[in-house]
């Protein structure tokens, strides 16, 4: 019979709170060696759930709720879900957490911050056409929650005109279930099951109801949108509503804010007037008003909607909000549809009206009939509305005129509200003051390609993305996911690129002689050096693979070759170029590459040479090869050839050499000789072996353009258009993609997986050769682009190019979705139809077609011009269409139907230019208006659309008398809207407002640049001008009036044609040599003058990005150590922003550090330190991942008295059940005597399981058992201590509990126990004064005095408020310094320091950001931990003769010595009594020992924040890793138990790991194959310490993932119940079996076959198991591509577990000592292992179990079993004998159990604890 000896707790630095009496320093500080055996089976613990907590009415306070108090009163309930107490009277939640720093948010998509004008105030703007693609999100990932239970979510938001918009809510109801609740103007109808809600929020339009739900109308108000959460889930689904988990806003919308609370606000009533009138309502807060200009009403400018109104409503009906005038009429019942379209509100039991008098009075009730009862705990009176009556000064029919109306009846419930029925007016744009921000335009995306040349393609380091040109832009596009990053400077094309092997330095080179080189920092994007070269033309570059050297060919001014080297090695050390050698050579040179071995070698060819190049001694030389009798051949390119097993030595090397007639050139470079010649042929000739030396001149070889080379394989690029593989010997072509154009150049990547190709059409892609797909990066025009025209409906964009083609672009992915082209007609002019699928083209032979986007084909041609069309304009309400033509012509056409006709032919209308020019037409907004320049050049001309009668004239020549020049008009362009407003650019370089009707100026602007503006274009909202001015974009503020700023952009190597907004006027475009895609960073309907809205920087000199110039994300160090204030401490306002890091109600993402999690350690002195139990994981206290979790199993709070100076340390694992402080901060003390002996330590956990009230324990730490147990707090202990005396213990209760309580040490029993009447933070004995104690908590410091009568203690009772000074904010906790100070640290991040003789406080200071929640003072030295991660040391030597001046002491001779920033925010610590070092506990789960002296932290103790899902062991049982749901991959070495190697995977949880088989022994093999949950797996080098390949073969998460037995397959499942089998040396997943469909995998196992006799053919047998209760067996060989099914094993699914209410986990594994049986867990009816035979084809043995299995693992060895159960403990089998054992240690369900191959060590998990243990005999285990 076996036992198990526990050699390791694995619990990272768990925070709870402790104490300690007495102890010596030579006691062993660590727990049992063994683990106690359990004599009796487990029997299932009795689940008590989490005590209820009562709610008291939270009042409306005016001024919104106290945002200071509810930060320092957040915290926990047992079961995750956050206490409502901290929450009232209502939450301000993107305040809260912090949504400006997307830390615990995210966003996705086009999501800005802009200021609104209607609310004089930041918003934010969530826009885009995929909602799914455009949102926000609260909290970060799913695995969070927001933890909020307030009754009622209030979501300030404004629906984007004519755009849909979604809001998702996560909701979570009592029992532990999410809800999803969706509203949204995109559904048509009211949709339900069991877990989702689908509600359609309609704007009513007085149509049939078929046609309410659809876009946001034109004029769609802010609106307060007020959703019951308590109600819905009730009348909907029949549940009790817990707390709003998550939320999601998607696009299109602004929002301003959300809003929890209890309270039923009224928004339309102010604090003000609910005062004067005494209204009983609920007015709504400061914090959550809108605005309403004074006198009047509020329902004019906004809308109030509460859902749902009543509780009689069904399901079936929609949310609506009426956007019609009301109408007059008879009052009368409502019919089978009801229409609301008053304004009074509808008592529930009323007949559903229709209110057809605007001024109907009606009697409002003071409050709805209640509801049902939900929650007997909510007993807030609602009430909706007032009486009007009631408001001085205000009619009661205004009232209901402005009131909302919430009808109910006929089982149908409708919101309706007031609106207009007008658009809202433009503010006037003289008193609009704009500050344009700077940069307004940020480049988002180019289309285009190459420029100069299209043969600069390359691939960077990893593969991942491709850098090339875009004329003057350099691009790196991302290849997976498209985004483009840019390298701005380059004033001309740019002629040549080179990247070094590290991806660290890009060299470019422009056209424009002399040709000027810049080298960039890759990473950065900064440009590190500029300078002219010695050429006049660069049309070669290349980098050594160290970056060190930079070779350039071109030439120079008198037509010669030069190449020349220059020295980069110190240009990203500040230093410069360098220029090593340069050389004028006489022949030919058309590539030139630097040798990847050598980086001295080089090597180049051309017409009839090719050259060996050496750099010696400063100088270049080279040497010629001999070509013999293919001397004349015009060579093309050439590549060095890679050895298969990696880089070699030169001589090994061979020079891959390519002609324009087809032949291929292998050359030894070490011997400068020809090894072979070969001819590439179209066909090849019959009898002529393909290796065989041809006769260049027989036939007619594949023009070869470019060549690269992989260890195997070689990519050829051809002018034939064909990408073609050939193995190295050019036997036959192994793969061929065909291109549109002449293949340019070809690029392998450096895995040799893809192959990049260009083509002289502006073609970019790749290859990838596993898949055989080709994928198209980038198209491009090859000439300029003349103009374009978009489209709104599909985000379409149109342009026409000196190329010949018409493209159609997608505006969203800017791929090419059409491509029209002529060979004999250049497209001039295009314009699409607003309404229809048809676009228009006009050409330089004067015809106009219309095309068709449906057929792609031509509609209809007129040919009524005869010139080359200039412009085509479109009216925007689509009637009419305009063509222009270079001989002046002026034809108007009937566009409104499909097939268009010519309306009129005017001739002489324009002037005569041949020039295309788009801006020549313009249409009006209202399309009653077309003006145009001409008849002459010098004057414009406005015209009636319809009938094309003149309407003004205007001489532009008259414009600018001053000028000595005659000034003529360039383009035209009407201002949008009713503002009447002519745009005319002139050619001396002004544009002019004109008055449309009478032809004044009104204003000019001035171009900075000598150009005119051939383009103009102005936003919607008249806030943007822009203007093309040659090679720039100009943008102008235009409302300004006097001085308008502009700014000026670069980015086009030619001049701009055309300067476009998109339809959604989020965006800019402009083309002209390529097309450019600007963003947009002011909105439309945006103000950016508040100063709240971050600003915009520009970064670089010609386009800016955006910076994130948020409070504390600027990143810079901190310019000087922080002093506390000389002046009194400030009161703090109850509006200040929640604190940095403070926990809220959920964890946060790796990123912050920062996570909801309980630490504390004891007195540690490291110098003294015996060896402590290895530890891997720490559990984090909410179940962050996991949702609400109950907590059953208790928390361990270790507080810890020493009386000895060399004492060891240990701590215990908590599970954290109700928080005591909102942050979960736990407290400890620690006290010292130096003549006590003994050691005790005290911890408290927290009530559940099988304890109904909390337990206490009292532990022998140097025997390690427990003596005594306690019990008398109902829920948790917030704290406990010991008095200096060892004689009393105290315990404090949390915020449920509200308990202190007194306990003898002598006789541990209760002395006094104490109601509190407020919640305590902290408490404290006088180190003085045994008899004394100090707690700190909401409002107070109560002083307590034991009195001793005879055998009776009592308490004497003492309270000090807090300090005015310190405003809102609480105490949270307290240390004592010299007699008599003590030292309180506050919610708010102030010290304050008080009297205990005369019980005042006489100083304060800001000593943090943040929650102070530990305070350490020994001598003149004070340590400060708080929520914002700092750890500061402060020197408070004078503090104690400040005592005595009283209230007039100050500050400044307070100062801070050092600060520290750790990983989480600090929850424990303890330092020696110099304060010189000591340890530090954080939420981050981490242990930091801490040297002031040095000013260092070190990590002592780390591990997983959550869930442990697989730990997996190598061969030689060296190491083990862990995988979990924080996303991260942990390597611990077994002898040690430290961690060794991380690899973190952010927002993803690693589900499922494993380690390559025994069959990869040798070190380099050592790998680790890990499962993500977004169906990715990943291929960790153990070696290499990196990620060596990444995989998609599943869609969902994976679930189980598994080696076969040679390593060479990686099999792996899904949540949807797919099996994929997957080669890693390939990358390429090559079968997917679909036979456990529906259900997820389980387990996945694989070992040899070693029996014969099962009747398949095969070398691995392997199973899967999934949670359908079957099991599939399967054997396969998997290098001969073979897998049959042996056998399928279907159970019983086994009844419902009554505890958890979950089906136990489907586990089946592979006997290890016979592996033709098969052990299965969780299959079938009963608690049982059962043992199944694939020989004999049915169960041979049957093991019961006293509770379902949750894990399983099997030992080969000793031939031992383990199982593991919910309740806590585990099973140890010996399938010998017979015998169980059962085992306790766990504090939560054993999810997971490993044996270690040998099977010496056993490793058992629960949530993120993971507990080693020692497989022992029992003569081993008595004898230790």
């Amino acid at each position: 019979m076996r036992v198990l000896r526990r050699t390791t707790s694995a619990e990272a630095g768990s925070a709870s709170c402790s104490a300690m009496a007495g102890g010596s320093g030579s006691g062993s500080g660590a727990r049992p060696a063994r683990c106690r055996l359990v004599s009796r089976p487990g029997s299932p613990g009795s689940e008590v759930p989490p005590a209820s907590l009562t709610i008291r009415r939270a009042e409306a306070r005016p001024a919104g709720g106290g945002e200071g108090a509810r930060r320092a009163a957040q915290d926990r309930c047992s079961g995750g879900v956050p206490s409502a107490a901290w929450q009232h009277p209502f939450l301000n939640v993107f305040k809260h957490f912090r949504v400006d720093e997307w830390k615990r948010s995210s966003k996705e998509g086009d999501v800005a911050v802009v200021t609104d004008k209607v609310l004089k105030s930041a918003v934010y703007r969530i826009r885009g056409s995929v909602s799914a693609s455009n949102y926000i999100q609260l909290p970060r990932t799913s695995t969070q929650s927001l933890g909020l239970t307030g009754r009622y979510l209030y979501v300030l938001f404004r629906p984007l005109p004519t755009k849909h918009f979604v809001i998702h809510l996560d909701v979570s109801t009592e029992d532990g279930q999410v809800i999803r609740v969706s509203f949204s103007n995109l559904f048509k109808e009211f949709k339900s099951s069991a877990t989702w809600l689908q509600f359609p929020f309609v704007f009513e339009t007085k149509t049939p109801r078929r046609d309410l739900a659809g876009v946001a109308p034109p004029n769609a108000r802010w609106t307060c949108l007020q959703l019951d959460l308590r109600d819905i889930l009730m009348f909907y689904l029949s549940r009790h509503y817990g707390h709003l988990k998550s939320i999601r806003l998607c696009a299109s919308l602004l929002v301003r804010n959300l809003y929890t609370s209890d309270v039923c606000f009224d928004p339309a009533v102010t604090i003000t007037e609910a005062r004067r009138a005494k209204l009983p309502v609920n007015p709504v807060p400061r914090e959550m008003a809108f605005p309403v200009p004074k006198g009047e009403s509020w329902h004019d400018h906004y809308i109030h909607v509460r859902f749902p109104s009543d509780v009689s409503k069904a399901p079936y009906e929609q949310v609506e909000k009426r956007h019609s005038p009301p109408e007059t009429g008879h009052v009368s019942r409502c019919l089978s549809h009801p229409k609301v379209f008053g304004k009074p509100l509808q008592s529930s039991r009323s007949p559903v009206v229709q209110i057809s008098s605007p001024i109907l009075p009606c009697k409002v009730p003071s409050a709805p009939r209640l509801l049902p009862d939900v929650s007997l705990t909510y007993k807030h009176p609602e009430v909706s509305s007032v009486a009007a009556s009631s408001i001085p000064g205000r009619h009661p029919s205004s009232w209901d005129e402005t009131t909302d109306a919430h009808a109910v009846g006929g089982g149908r419930h409708v919101l309706a509200n007031k609106s207009s029925g007008v658009p809202m007016a433009l503010e006037d744009l003289g008193s609009c003051k704009l500050f344009l921000p700077d940069p307004v335009l940020r480049l988002k995306g180019v289309i285009g390609f190459g420029g100069h040349s299209t043969q600069w393609a390359l691939w960077t380091k990893d593969g991942m993305a491709v850098v090339y040109p875009c004329h003057a832009v350099i691009i790196v596009l991302q290849v997976d996911t498209r985004q483009q990053r840019f390298f701005l400077g380059h004033t001309d094309k740019v002629s040549a690129l080179a990247l070094d092997g590290n991806d660290t330095l890009l060299a470019s080179a422009q056209v424009q002689p002399p040709s000027m080189v810049r080298l960039w920092d890759f990473q950065t994007g900064g440009c590190l050096s500029l300078f002219r070269s010695p050429l006049h033309t660069i049309c070669s570059l290349s980098f050594s693979g160290s970056g060190a050297l930079l070779c350039g060919v071109g030439k120079d001014r008198h037509g010669r070759t030069v190449v020349v080297a220059w020295g980069t090695d110190q240009v990203g050390l500040g230093g410069e170029v360098a220029v090593l050698a340069k050389v004028h050579t006489d022949f030919d040179i058309q590539t030139f590459r630097i040798a990847f071995f050598d980086e001295t070698r080089m090597a180049s060819c051309g017409r009839g040479s090719v050259r060996l190049w050496r750099l010696r001694g400063g100088a270049l030389r080279s040497c010629a090869v001999d070509l013999g009798e293919y001397c004349a051949l015009e060579l093309t390119d050439l590549a060095f050839a890679r050895a298969l097993d990696g880089p070699w030595a030169p001589s090994g090397g061979i020079l891959f050499v390519c002609s324009h007639s087809g032949h291929i050139l292998e050359i030894d470079h070490q011997r400068m000789a020809v090894q072979h010649i070969r001819r590439l042929l179209p066909t090849q000739s019959p009898g002529v072996p393909l290796t065989e030396k041809q006769n260049f001149s027989l036939g007619s070889g594949i023009a070869i353009s470019s060549l690269s080379v992989s260890p195997a394989t070689c990519a050829v690029g051809s002018e034939d258009g064909y990408l073609r593989l050939w193995p190295l010997d050019f036997s036959s072509v192994l793969l061929e993609a065909d291109h549109d154009g002449p293949v340019s150049s070809v690029s392998f990547s450096p895995d040799g997986l893809r192959v990049l190709s260009t083509t002289t059409l502006g073609h970019l892609g790749f290859l990838d050769v596993p898949s055989r797909e080709y994928t198209v990066l980038a198209r491009s025009h090859m000439a300029p682009v003349l103009a374009l025209s978009t489209e709104q409906n599909r985000g379409q964009m149109a342009t026409v190019s000196l190329d010949h083609t018409v493209r159609i672009w997608d505006l969203t992915t800017l791929q090419q979705l059409y491509d029209f082209s002529s060979s004999e007609e250049t497209p001039s002019a295009v314009a699409f139809h607003p309404t229809l699928p048809n676009f228009f083209c006009g050409f330089s032979s004067g015809a106009v077609r219309s095309f068709s986007l449906e057929n792609s084909g031509v509609l209809v041609e007129h040919t009524r011009h005869r010139g080359a069309i200039t412009s085509l304009v479109i009216t925007p309400d689509g009637r009419f269409l305009f063509s222009s033509c270079s001989q002046g012509s002026l034809v108007q056409y009937n566009c409104a139907v499909s097939r268009c006709c010519v309306l009129r032919v005017a001739a002489n209308m324009l002037c005569q230019d041949g020039r295309p020019n788009p801006n020549i037409l313009a249409v009006s907004g209202d399309s009653c208006r077309l003006a145009f320049v001409g008849p002459s050049k010098c004057m414009v001309t406005v015209v009636e659309s319809a009938s094309l009668d003149k309407l003004l004239h205007v001489d532009v020549s008259t414009l600018n008398l001053a000028s000595n020049h005659l000034d003529w008009a360039v383009a035209v362009c009407f201002s949008p809207g009713d503002s009447g407003h002519l745009l005319v650019s002139t050619s001396s370089n002004k544009v002019v407002v004109l008055d449309a009707v009478s032809g004044h100026t009104i204003r000019k602007f001035s171009s900075v640049r000598s150009r005119a503006c051939s383009s103009l274009a102005l936003s919607e909202d008249a806030c943007l001008l822009l203007a093309a001015t040659g090679r720039t974009i100009t943008v102008w503020d235009y409302p300004t009036q006097a001085n308008p700023s502009c700014q000026v952009y670069i980015g086009h190597s030619e001049p701009v044609r055309v300067v476009a907004f998109t339809p959604d006027q989020q965006q800019v475009l402009s083309v002209g040599d390529a097309i450019f895609l600007w963003d947009v960073l002011v909105t439309p309907e945006s103000d950016q003058s508040e100063p709240g809205v971050p600003a915009v920087h520009e970064a670089g000199s010609s386009v800016g990005q955006l910076e994130d110039l948020a409070s504390g994300a600027s990143g810079l160090p901190r310019q000087q150590v922080p002093i506390p204030s000389q002046a009194s401490p400030p009161p703090l306002s109850i509006h200040d922003r929640p604190l940095e890091g403070s926990a809220g109600t959920f964890s946060i993402s790796d990123e912050e550090g920062l996570c909801e999690e309980n630490h504390d350690v004891s007195e540690a002195f490291l110098q003294a330190q015996a060896p402590t139990p290895p530890v891997l994981v720490e559990r984090e206290a909410s179940g962050a991942g996991d949702g609400p979790r109950e907590t059953a199993k208790g928390s361990w709070a270790p507080a810890v008295v020493h009386h000895s100076q060399t004492s060891e340390w240990s701590l215990r694992r908590v599970k954290t059940g109700l928080p005591t402080r909102p942050d979960s901060y736990k407290h400890f003390t620690a006290r010292y005597k130096a003549s006590t002996r003994v050691k005790v330590l005290a911890s408290a956990s927290c009530s559940g399981g099988t304890a109904a009230r909390c337990q206490i324990r009292i532990w022998d730490v140097p025997k390690g058992i427990c003596q005594h147990l306690l019990s008398h707090h109902d829920t948790a202990v917030q704290a406990l201590t010991f008095s200096p005396d060892d004689e009393f213990l105290v315990t404090l209760g949390d915020y449920a509990d509200l308990t202190l309580a007194l306990w003898s040490m002598a006789t541990y029993e209760l002395l006094s126990s104490t109601r509190l009447p407020e919640p305590v933070h902290s408490v404290a004995f006088n180190p003085w004064d045994a008899n004394e104690l100090i707690c700190v908590g909401t409002s107070a410091i109560t002083f307590w005095l034991l009195q001793h009568h005879g055998t009776d203690t009592s308490f004497q009772v003492h309270r000090e408020p807090v300090p005015e000074e310190l405003g809102a904010s609480e105490l949270t906790s307290l240390c004592y310094g010299a007699s008599p100070l003590l030292y309180c640290g506050s919610s708010s991040g102030q010290v304050c320091v008080w009297d205990t003789g005369t019980g005042r406080c006489f100083l304060a200071w800001e000593a943090d950001e943040g929650e102070i929640g530990v305070l350490l003072c020994s001598g003149s030295r004070l340590v400060s931990g708080s929520n914002t991660r700092r750890l500061r040391l402060w020197a408070v030597g004078v503090v104690p003769e400040l005592r005595h001046k009283g209230s007039s002491a100050r500050s400044s001779s307070v100062f801070m010595e050092r600060e520290l920033t750790l990983d989480g925010a600090v929850v424990s610590a303890s330092f020696d009594s110099g304060m010189d070092m000591g340890v530090v506990g954080t939420t981050a789960g981490t242990l930091w020992y801490i040297s002031w002296t040095e000013g260092t932290s070190t990590r002592l103790i780390s591990g997983h924040r959550s869930k442990v899902n697989e730990v997996v062991f190598s061969p030689s049982e060296s190491h083990c890793a862990t995988c979990g749901e924080d996303g991260s991959v942990r390597v611990w070495s077994l002898a040690s138990m430290e961690l060794v190697i991380q690899f973190q995977v952010l927002n993803q949880s690693c589900l499922c790991l494993a380690w390559t088989p025994p069959s990869c022994g040798r070190p380099e093999q050592q790998q680790v194959v890990a499962g993500y949950s977004d169906g990715t797996l990943r291929v960790f080098s153990i070696s290499r310490t990196a990620m060596e390949l990444k995989m998609h073969p599943h869609r969902t998460a994976l679930t189980a993932i598994a080696f076969s037995t040679d390593g060479q397959t990686i099999l792996s499942g899904d949540k949807d119940g797919l099996v994929a089998i997957s080669r890693p040396c390939t990358g390429m997943t090559f079968r997917v079996l679909s036979d456990h469909r529906g259900a997820p995998i389980s387990a996945i196992q694989s070992t040899s076959k070693e029996y014969g006799d099962l009747g398949v053919e095969g070398a691995d047998l392997w199973l899967a198991a999934s949670g359908d209760q079957r099991v599939s067996i399967w054997a396969s060989d998997w290098l001969q591509d073979r897998c049959e099914l042996l056998e399928w094993l279907s159970f019983p699914a086994p009844a419902t577990s009554e505890t958890l209410g979950l089906l136990p986990p489907s586990l089946a594994a592979f006997c290890p000592w016979d592996s033709a049986i098969l052990v299965c867990v969780g299959l079938g009816a009963h608690e049982e292992v059962v043992f199944y035979s694939l020989r004999q084809k049915q169960v041979v043995q049957k093991t019961p179990l006293p509770f379902f299995a949750m894990s399983l693992s099997l030992s080969a060895g000793a031939q031992l079993m383990v199982v593991g159960f919910a309740e806590c403990m585990l099973r140890l089998l010996d399938c010998v004998s017979g015998t169980a054992q059962d085992f306790e240690g766990h504090d939560d369900s054993v999810h997971l159990c490993r044996f270690t191959p040998s099977g010496r060590l056993l490793f058992t998990a629960a949530h993120n604890e993971i507990l080693v243990w020692e497989v022992t005999s029992p003569e081993l285990l008595l004898g230790t």
